[in-house]
């Protein structure tokens, strides 16, 4: 299954820090051979301040307690850097650290600026000592303090450049602790300043939006309404537009969150021409599935197509596992996956068909007889399909299916609505572009 391991696609839109979890899933699942794993976490530990983890890393894979001589630099160069920095920040952290002190702060952050200076001597150099010692912190693997320590540097920061920055910090820190609601908020006000701030370059606005989308994955599958939220963010127009261009990859977890979302069928109806657009130019199993029961109707494709997607999800770090408490662990995502697959394959297969014989829907769902006589039945009494079976024949009896007029009205009507608000969106985002041309 590593033909379709998205890593390498995957890591270069993430914090170098963000790409352990995945490596750490890589090595758990055994799709690559244990020495080719470690020297990987070598090279991203190069470029961290993590020098001690380095050290267990090199020692574990050349089965050896000694270490290479630039590790040991290395690591009293980050000691002796860490304490120059402590110092240099430590007046405006003892402040933070004196809850009568942070008491006199306002939500004007002019006035904190002048309230530091006047009465403790507290400027610019210290505020920006706060921010570099924050950010070698995260360097170092401490992501609690570097979280306290940007989040107290954003209330005082008038950079709007560098606060973004170290929004972006503070972000993957709650993702790294695991803090997801927090980590969530951090993502939302993260997509409105993107949305919202004029770039130098549309293109750096775009990556900055790819960015977003990679590092929302951690967050969306670990949260218990993620399904809903990545359709949310993945779907609008600026969103997807910049998956096709740019990171058409990620089409699987938008098409995953599809299949086991029931709630979003009338957007899924779009997303399938984009599937339809986009099945030349990317591959996957999950997208080739639906591009078989939606476009092709290859229903044996689908099939097959449905076996690939089982194992694709067991072996994907975002669809696979959930991550707690530092380890992984099993979702029923998978089960929901091919539940819903099933549904999809039926429901595609009866627009065309009246009567269909038992046997042959049990070879289309990739279930045995009983199985699909059981399933049919159960669908058919939970008021999802208009439909009897016939014992004696072994058949299932399609129900004529008259479309609610009122219904089409109230669908045809929603979906307009949403074109106007695009439309309108569009014309003032052009209006605003106007003045700084």
């Amino acid at each position: 299954m590593a033909e379709h391991d998205l890593t390498p696609r995957i890591a270069p839109n993430l914090d170098r820090h963000l790409v352990f979890p995945l490596l750490e899933f890589l090595q758990e699942r055994q799709l690559y051979p244990d020495e080719e794993i470690l020297k990987s976490k070598i090279q991203l530990l190069s470029k961290t301040n993590m020098v001690d983890y380095a050290m267990d890393i090199h020692k574990s894979l050349y089965h050896t307690d000694d270490v290479p001589q630039d590790m040991v630099d290395r690591r009293a160069e980050v000691v002796a850097r860490l304490k120059s920095l402590e110092e240099a920040a430590a007046p405006l952290v003892a402040f933070l650290q004196n809850p009568s002190a942070l008491q006199e702060l306002k939500a004007d952050k002019n006035y904190n600026l002048h309230l530091l200076h006047d009465r403790y001597q507290i400027g610019a150099e210290q505020i920006e000592a706060l921010y570099q010692y924050a950010k070698f912190q995260f360097e170092c693997g401490n992501y609690s303090g570097a979280a306290d320590y940007l989040y107290q540097y954003r209330g005082l920061c008038t950079n709007s450049d560098r606060s973004l920055s170290a929004l972006w910090g503070k972000l993957a820190a709650e993702i790294l602790m695991q803090s997801w609601d927090v980590a969530l908020e951090e993502l939302n006000r993260l997509k409105d300043i993107i949305d919202s701030k004029n770039f130098s370059s549309p293109m750096n606005q775009v990556q900055s939006r790819i960015w977003l989308m990679h590092w929302s994955l951690f967050i969306f599958f670990n949260n218990d309404n993620g399904r809903t939220q990545i359709i949310d963010l993945f779907n609008q127009d600026k969103y997807l537009n910049a998956i096709q261009t740019n990171a058409p990859h990620l089409l699987r977890y938008l098409s995953t969150a599809f299949v086991v979302n029931k709630r979003r069928r009338p957007q899924f109806k779009d997303f399938i021409r984009v599937i339809q657009q986009e099945q030349h130019s990317f591959k996957d199993p999950i997208t080739e599935f639906l591009a078989c029961v939606y476009v092709n109707y290859d229903f044996e494709g689908a099939q097959k197509k449905m076996r690939e997607c089982e194992e694709v999800i067991l072996n994907d770090p975002f669809l696979g596992k959930r991550l707690e408490e530092g380890n992984f662990s099993t979702v029923p995502l998978r089960d929901e996956f091919l539940e819903n697959a099933r549904l999809f394959i039926f429901e595609t297969y009866c627009r065309v068909h009246r009567r269909i014989e038992m046997g042959v829907l049990a070879e289309k769902l990739n279930l045995n007889y009983e199985e699909a006589e059981r399933w049919i039945v159960n669908l058919i009494q939970t008021s999802k399909l208009e439909a009897r079976v016939d014992s004696e024949s072994k058949t299932v009896l399609m129900e004529p299916n008259t479309p609610n007029v009122y219904e089409q009205l109230i669908d045809h009507t929603k979906a307009l609505s949403g074109r106007t608000y695009k439309l309108v969106s569009q014309v003032l985002e052009h209006a605003q572009a106007q003045p700084a041309r």
